[in-house]
């Protein structure tokens, strides 16, 4: 199986998703800031808007892949299971007995239901301790409530634990702790699921942060790279050099962000809805900068700027200029569809995309531009703050003719 992405836009082929389970659930006011929740969300309501964004991705075309299918189907293979078992009883915060006693949990689940507890985590009151089998002392004075094993809410989230340039494929570094786990999931598939066999990786979770919600493939051989609360510029430097070594781009616009909630990941700002225009938050877009890396003798990144991102944007592309298509129509609007991830679409095809049907005045902006809106509830999936975008990772697109 041939998977390759060089765009945004080109047309979706296939798609990788995670429908929210049971690790939802898990999510109270007293733990869901730190596991990077907003709100509480329904979870019964939450996966039927998943079910129909996935169904609206069908309809169209799209070959649906889900993130706990591939993941139990990757457990069935042993060095998979061995792998993924361990990383979850290396924590230190278990100690002595209560790792043998959670390594006794593991054992006796099959693939699909290690694959539930991996993502969706492991209570203390889950544990079958007993006096002939004891959790000692660590067990003991945990809160009934508190997690063996972390859940991974933010799975939801496919884009920011992978991505794909051209035919290679970069399990990203997760800034937040929270988050960490989901690329070891993500890593353990790439290597170990007949479908991904032999592919070849630009980038592992062992490297600086960088996480997908940060990266933007403008056009063939053009990277956007947001550096801010979750990719760090070191991250986007040791992308650089991975894509120029691999020859997967040209350039690589670096593009700092601030370091907030509302904005973090680029893809909260700006996503691409055409070959030539971009869906982007008004309220920066005359302000945002970028710095364009190159590759010079060696492959040693070679940095110019600052310079308008818009400006730097279509030089590096080779057009004109990049249309721009705002989030909303005043300023008020704009914030309040921005932070309801407005501007994060999914392109499904040039002038076609899923968003959020709540932004009625970014939806409306964009058919007025002539690009097709298909519009998905989204009240609960949002909560988490992540639209269309962030929901899906994509493995397929029709190429797009180089820029140079």
């Amino acid at each position: 199986m041939t998977h390759y992405v060089d765009s945004e836009v080109g047309r979706l082929g296939t798609v990788l998703l995670h429908r929210p389970g049971p690790e939802l659930a898990r999510l109270t006011p007293r733990n869901n800031d730190s596991l990077l929740f907003d709100a509480i969300p329904w979870v019964g309501r939450a996966q039927e808007e998943h079910d129909a964004f996935a169904a609206a991705l069908r309809d169209r075309g799209v070959e649906v892949l889900y993130l706990a299918t591939l993941l139990a189907e990757t457990l069935a293979v042993p060095e998979a299971r061995a792998e993924l078992t361990e990383q979850v009883l290396r924590s230190p915060r278990l100690g002595d007995t209560l790792r043998r006693r959670v390594a006794d949990h593991l054992t006796y689940l099959d693939p699909a239901a290690l694959a539930d507890v991996l993502i969706a985590g492991l209570a203390h009151e889950e544990m079958r301790i007993s006096p002939e089998r004891p959790g000692g002392l660590v067990w003991t004075l945990m809160d009934r409530h508190d997690f063996v094993i972390d859940p991974l809410p933010n799975l939801l989230f496919t884009r920011d634990s992978s991505l794909w340039i051209g035919d290679r494929v970069g399990v990203t570094s997760l800034a937040m702790l929270a988050r960490r786990r989901e690329s070891t999931l993500t890593d353990a598939v790439y290597r170990y699921h007949p479908r991904f066999v032999g592919t070849e990786f630009v980038y592992h979770p062992e490297l600086e942060h960088l996480e997908g919600g940060d990266v933007l493939l403008l056009a063939p051989g053009v990277l956007a790279v947001g550096v801010g609360e979750r990719t760090t510029p070191a991250g986007a430097e040791r992308l650089a050099r991975q894509v120029f070594a691999a020859g997967l781009a040209h350039t690589i616009l670096v593009v700092p962000i601030a370091q907030e909630r509302a904005t973090m990941h680029l893809d909260t700002v700006c996503t691409m809805v055409d070959v030539d225009t971009v869906l982007m938050y008004p309220n920066i877009a005359s302000t945002l900068s970028a710095y364009t890396v190159v590759a010079g003798p060696g492959g040693e990144p070679q940095v110019d700027g600052p310079a308008p991102f818009l400006r730097a944007a279509a030089d590096a592309m080779d057009i004109d200029q990049l249309r721009v298509i705002d989030t909303g129509l005043d300023p008020v609007t704009a914030e309040r569809e921005q932070w309801d991830d407005g501007n994060n679409t999914l392109a499904l095809a040039p002038r076609l995309c899923v968003g959020y049907e709540r932004n009625v005045e970014t939806n409306a902006q964009l058919e007025r531009a002539g690009i097709e809106v298909i519009p998905i509830a989204g009240s609960e999936l949002g909560s988490g703050r992540g639209g269309p975008r962030c929901m899906s990772c994509p493995l397929v697109r029709e190429p797009l003719p180089p820029t140079r």
